[in-house]
């Protein structure tokens, strides 16, 4: 499993929450009850307690690796 650390966050076309990733990938972090409660994007606050934190990067895993 490749896991990536939050190195940021902004905003899609849409409106929903996007984290960037220290690999340069990024990954959507949509707060969508019932199916995926992240509350916690829905605030500065919240965001920033998030950078740093590591997540699995499924582009990464995508990837071939040599």
């Amino acid at each position: 499993m490749r896991l990536s650390k939050i190195t940021g966050f902004h905003q899609d076309e849409e409106g929903h929450w996007v984290a960037e990733l220290s690999c340069g990938h990024q990954q959507h972090m949509r707060h969508d009850p019932p199916w995926q409660n992240r509350a916690w994007v829905m605030t500065a606050e919240g965001r920033a307690r998030f950078i740093g934190m590591e997540i699995f990067c499924r582009r990464c895993e995508e990837i071939p690796q040599p």
